[in-house]
């Protein structure tokens, strides 16, 4: 579920990319999270002509391979257990006759798989599963015709957005959900244009789409893909991109406030226990710090701190070295064809035994393949997600335990709850939102992926429930930037309480920014107030905050 401030921005992204029309060039090759976020927010799409002439190239082989008498899985025999069902026989030429079964077959195959639950996805959601399809299409391995590809544009940059239900797939192919596309695209079911839930054959006749004619392997590349996972991980790491940044900024700010001990960051501290990116952690930390009193003496430091503090640079590393290496496997996800069957376009026969040499083809100076794969297979990058799950939690709770630390007038010299002498309670009651927080971002990092049953007539015996894995972890970033936000506002009140203090302490130009920018949206706390309204502010601004 979308939470109101997520909500606001989304709405604000998407206003705003109506009317700035931008085009994105997609070549099946460059893809990132941030390119499918901005086809989500509205952003229009082209296609580059050597990505669209791969996927000619793909279509002449898949087409030839099944004229040659392969039998080729959804094309010539059916799928999942039917794969014994031999649906269209294309040995031979390729008659008008077959092309017509072939193509009551692929109607069948979307009608078949259009059965999901559960809430229609978002529109941001449902154009950023489109925009990872699409890409991966034109890496070629689906063998689509040239014309799926060019409804897929259509449909982006017209604003035509299939209604499909979010929930449904266990994460081998999200078959259930992404059918609902190909249904659209016929000219059935329903989707969403001009802000309006309509019915697809009206708004393809007002947004001049010309129904699809699917034949060949076309339905199959439509809905057995995992860009539905895809698209949301991409959303995912485009906002984790933007945490990771005011994460490192308000620990900063905090460790100010508290007085705190730059000692575990220093360069030769860290080089005594080299990880890589507790190093890169520990560089940006002392550059966001520079110019602060807290490098200053202080008899009043203390020599060891609490370990949410402490412990910091290691926290923020670790969230670093999760983000990058859950984006280089997402971007081969994204950068790749998870078809099954896989067309490779260019390839001939590594030897000439008999099952490494069969599906090649040669046509027309085109060489190639159609082989069967397990490439829908997304368990690296579910994996890598679900570690990322783990950081978030980690960090979140040490989020929380920094707030209470920054509360209690034993370690940091200020007053009870960062109060005056005109409040009555201060922040005393707040210290329950933010570890409610982190204990739902602790619940939300439970490993899910093994929770699945044998479906298919047993054939389809694993899974890694994909969706829900990257769902959580969405919710786990969310939570980040209210969570963070509390901090915020927590560590700007010890901050101003310690300024009384001390006259000559200083911030660090780099955190002074963020703390700035903060009072300009919530005051100092000189007398009690609700706080709902601080809190939602500080995490707007952290949201868009430049970092």
């Amino acid at each position: 579920m979308l939470r109101p401030i997520r909500c606001a921005l989304i709405a604000a992204a998407l206003l705003h990319a109506s009317l700035s029309f931008a085009d994105v060039v997609l070549d099946g090759r460059s893809a990132t999270p941030e390119i499918i976020a901005g086809i989500a927010d509205g952003e229009t799409v082209r296609i580059a002509p050597v990505a669209m002439k791969r996927v000619e190239d793909a279509h002449t082989v898949l087409l030839e391979a099944a004229q040659d008498g392969q039998q080729i899985y959804g094309l010539t025999v059916g799928v999942g257990l039917n794969k014994d069902r031999k649906m269209v026989d294309a040995q031979g030429k390729l008659t008008q006759e077959i092309i017509d079964a072939s193509g009551r077959f692929n109607v069948g195959l979307i009608h078949a798989h259009s059965g999901s639950v559960g809430p229609d996805m978002d529109v941001r959601t449902a154009r950023a599963a489109m925009a990872a399809r699409l890409n991966a299409m034109l890496d070629g391995g689906a063998g689509v015709q040239t014309s799926i590809v060019d409804t897929y544009v259509q449909f982006l940059n017209r604003g035509v957005t299939p209604a499909m239900p979010s929930g449904g797939s266990v994460g081998e192919a999200d078959i259930t959900i992404l059918s609902h596309v190909g249904l659209a695209m016929l000219g059935e079911g329903d989707v969403y244009y001009q802000g309006r839930k309509i019915p697809a054959a009206e708004a393809l006749g007002a947004a001049g789409i010309t129904p699809i004619k699917p034949y060949g392997k076309d339905a199959l590349a439509i809905l057995s893909s995992n860009a539905y996972s895809a698209g949301m991980a991409a959303l995912a790491l485009n906002d984790m991109g933007r945490l990771l940044k005011v994460s490192k900024l308000v620990y900063a700010l905090s460790l100010q406030a508290f007085n705190g001990n730059v000692s575990p960051f220093l360069q030769d501290t860290l080089a005594l226990r080299p990880f890589p990116y507790t190093i890169k952690a520990g560089d940006q930390l002392r550059t966001l710090l520079a110019g602060s009193s807290i490098w200053n003496h202080d008899d009043k430091r203390a020599l060891q701190d609490p370990l949410s503090f402490r412990s910091g640079v290691y926290l923020l590393g670790e969230e670093d070295r999760m983000y990058a290496e859950t984006r280089a496997l997402l971007d081969i996800q994204l950068n790749s064809s998870d078809d099954n069957p896989g067309v490779a376009v260019g390839v001939t026969p590594h030897s000439t035994r008999a099952q490494e040499s069969r599906g090649y083809v040669k046509v027309n100076g085109v060489t190639g393949a159609v082989l069967p794969s397990a490439n829908f297979e997304p368990l690296p990058w579910v994996l890598s997600f679900e570690e990322t799950g783990l950081v978030l939690a980690h960090n979140s709770l040490a989020s929380a335990q920094r707030i209470i630390k920054l509360n209690d007038p034993h370690l940091t010299g200020l007053s009870r709850f960062l109060g005056t002498d005109q409040t009555v309670h201060a922040f005393g009651a707040m210290e329950k939102p933010p570890v409610a927080l982190a204990m739902e971002n602790k619940e939300l990092a439970m490993p899910v992926s093994m929770d699945y049953l044998p479906v298919a007539g047993d054939i389809e015996d694993i899974a890694t429930n994909a969706p829900r894995v990257v769902e959580q972890v969405q919710q786990q970033i969310d939570n980040s930037f209210t969570l963070l936000g509390i901090e915020l506002i927590h560590a700007s009140q010890a901050i101003d309480l310690r300024k009384q203090q001390q006259p000559d302490f200083t911030l660090s130009p780099a955190t002074a920014g963020l703390y700035t920018a903060l009072r300009g949206k919530v005051a100092f706390l000189d007398r009690d107030r609700p706080l709902t309204p601080d809190f939602r502010a500080a995490e707007t601004l952290l949201h868009s905050y430049p970092g």
